[in-house]
């Protein structure tokens, strides 16, 4: 089933991660269409299905490009043609479901469906834009950033 939330971004529905994570990771990138970047210390590689998502991570799209992500604490996100996403910070107790989500959008178009931090406490999750902060308080949401981020 998907969710529609933009014309041009769709999440795909899921209650969990299908892979193990690595504790250190935030989360996983779930699908991959076209030309997708990981940048991660520096180090730019192809992002495909699969691949782990590291906590400082920046994922780009190419303009044939979109992917799915979905984090540890089952926060989903759609990032669509032209799209920057930075990983500011992210932490997750499975335990409690406390945590912290910090990320960027320096461009592009970026689809959320929030999961278990936003619910246990929604200050703890915040995306940026150049011009403005977002504080998370509801569950779906669309951010688009037009131009270069500018």
């Amino acid at each position: 089933m998907l969710l529609a939330l933009a014309p041009s971004l769709a999440l795909v529905q899921t209650s969990a991660l299908a892979a193990p994570v690595p504790d250190d990771a935030a989360g996983i990138i779930k699908t991959a269409k076209g030309s997708v970047t990981i940048e991660r210390a520096g180090r730019k590689t192809a992002g495909v299905a699969g691949d782990v998502v590291m906590a400082s991570d920046r994922i780009s799209t190419g303009a044939d490009g979109s992917a799915g992500i979905t984090l540890r604490d089952e926060t989903r996100m759609a990032l669509g043609p032209n799209t920057t996403l930075a990983m500011e910070h992210f932490a997750f107790n499975t335990t409690t479901h406390e945590g912290r989500l910090d990320a960027s959008v320096r461009r592009g178009t970026l689809a959320v469906v929030s999961g278990k931090i936003a619910k246990q406490s929604p200050t703890a999750v915040k995306f940026s834009t150049p011009s403005s902060v977002l504080g998370v308080r509801g569950t779906e949401f669309v951010v688009e950033v037009e131009g270069n981020g500018e």
